[in-house]
């Protein structure tokens, strides 16, 4: 993608679509790493309302375990693995036991260590445990607007990611470009749509709120004391433990 750092509204996010996603964009898109920023939980509203037509036509042919893993599938595809592969990264460089410098060196080895396949399969396993508790725990409707919300809440912490802590690496890096000014309101205002739908969800949109704030208030609070910055596998990371925790959230059985 050729870089710009205002090409326009529609092109942003068709730049954040091709940037975070393998969905096609038509035409290439103009790399605006600043411009898509505001966009990243309004790509999870899009990979979200694409999920319900997932888990719609494979609940028509599987229960819901074998629904809940198609699922699944469609989330690690539709990204390219995209955000799995800065969870593996991540893991392995915060558990390594070593200074800042070599954990982001580890970090940067394509090479994935135990760590970082332990992080990712109990990533990929609370995913699927909450997608299924969704499934069976809440009425139909409400399931299909939690789908929805999941994947933009998780993208939406990003955009706080990028907001309250420093980019880490010298010079180039997968996030570099997103952290070259200090974002403002307008770099949140999208993430108004998911707050705004949840609150049509009842208890359960209650639920992925504070679940949303805590679970932002954890991470980037875990990364500030372990490694006082932040970087683009680092956000990935975010994005698939928030996303996971919040299906797990909202899946919680609510008795009455």
């Amino acid at each position: 993608m050729t870089q710009t750092d205002n090409p326009g509204f529609f092109s942003d996010l068709r730049a954040c679509i091709a940037f975070i996603t393998i969905l096609p964009t038509g035409k290439k898109p103009v790399y605006s790493p600043l411009g898509m920023i505001r966009f990243f939980p309004v790509v999870g509203l899009i990979i979200g309302t694409l999920l319900v037509i997932i888990d719609f036509l494979a609940s028509m042919v599987w229960p819901s375990p074998a629904a809940a893993l198609v699922d699944l599938i469609f989330l690690v595809v539709v990204t390219g693995a995209f955000h799995l592969d800065g969870l593996g990264d991540t893991a392995d460089g915060m558990f390594s036991h070593q200074s800042q410098a070599c954990a982001l060196e580890i970090m940067k080895d394509s090479r994935i260590g135990i760590m970082g396949l332990v992080a990712v399969v109990l990533g990929m396993a609370a995913k699927i445990a909450g997608i299924w508790s969704v499934k069976i725990n809440c009425p139909p409707v409400q399931a299909m607007g939690i789908f929805v919300l999941v994947p933009s809440f998780s993208r939406a912490s990003m955009i706080f990611g990028i907001r309250y802590l420093n980019y880490g690496r010298k010079g180039t890096g997968t996030g570099k470009d997103l952290f070259d000014r200090p974002l403002n309101s307008k770099d949140f205002y999208l993430c108004l749509i998911p707050l705004g739908f949840s609150l049509f969800l009842g208890v359960k949109g209650l639920i992925l709120i504070s679940g949303f704030v805590l679970g932002s208030v954890a991470v980037l609070t875990f990364y500030k004391q372990k490694m006082n910055c932040i970087t683009g596998d680092m956000l990935g990371a975010m994005t698939e433990v928030m996303e996971a925790w919040l299906f797990m959230a909202a899946g919680i059985h609510i008795q009455g």
